[in-house]
């Protein structure tokens, strides 16, 4: 089998479709052939095309994705993606790679992606996050039950509240149930950093700074005695670039 996995997304909301392709885009060892919305289009696609490993969900119209992956050939290989746990059992019935549970974090689908190589391939997808993190310009987070699309360049704060972050941004706040360790692995390290235990800023943002605090947009972000030298340290270094 080649090193990169030729891969189909099949799902019937849109939203669902880019979360997954926009996950899947900085890993070397993968390649989206299509993206799908209903399992007529992607029989298609497998009889044109070959793939080795299909993204399914489950609950789709006319033809649900546990009929779909009855139909199809055993050489394909199935990560199913649903927002529905109580078909976890008839997805491992089929032999499926994985199971995923929208809302669907890249770190989950990374180990699933790295599961399917040990399995077929045994070459682990190794790109550290934060290199992956600098190909993308944007995420996607859960927040009142929607997924919202936050670009990088966006962002002015990030700021803790135990199990919730806020995202300021230049004209509104978002809350997402995320901690702030889980979202820095995700922003590109050249352009945020870290500061307190409860704030990451974005460094284009900076207006001013001292050794105690930064300002952005009016705002005094406080440092940290922990992350002061390595803060003041990267800044003086920008300073003098």
């Amino acid at each position: 089998m080649s090193e990169i996995i030729q891969c189909l997304i099949v799902d019937d909301e849109p939203i669902a479709r880019e979360i997954l392709e926009n996950h899947l885009a900085p890993i070397d060892s993968v390649k989206v052939v299509a993206s799908c919305k209903n399992a007529i289009e992607a029989f298609n696609i497998i009889n044109i095309h070959r793939i080795d490993l299909l993204f399914l969900d489950i609950n789709m119209p006319d033809i649900s994705g546990l009929s779909f992956a009855k139909s199809i050939t055993k050489n394909i290989k199935i990560i199913f993606t649903t927002a529905y746990r109580e078909y976890a059992v008839d997805g491992f019935d089929l032999q499926a790679v994985d199971y995923l549970l929208k809302p669907i974090s890249f770190e989950r689908l990374l180990q699933a992606v790295n599961k399917y190589l040990d399995e077929n391939i045994h070459v682990k997808s190794t790109q550290p996050k934060e290199i992956i993190a600098e190909k993308s310009n944007f995420i996607f987070v859960r927040s009142d039950r929607k997924m919202i699309k936050i670009n990088f360049a966006d962002i002015n704060y990030i700021e803790s509240l135990s199990d919730y972050i806020k995202i300021h941004l230049a004209d509104k706040t978002v809350v997402t149930r995320e901690t702030i360790s889980s979202i820095e692995a995700k922003l590109p390290q050249k352009n945020f950093i870290r500061v307190h235990r409860s704030y990451i800023i974005s460094i284009e943002k900076i207006a001013l700074f001292t050794n105690e605090y930064i300002e952005i947009n009016t705002h005094e972000i406080p440092i940290s005695r922990s992350y002061k030298n390595e803060v003041l340290q990267h800044l003086e270094n920008i300073k003098l670039q």
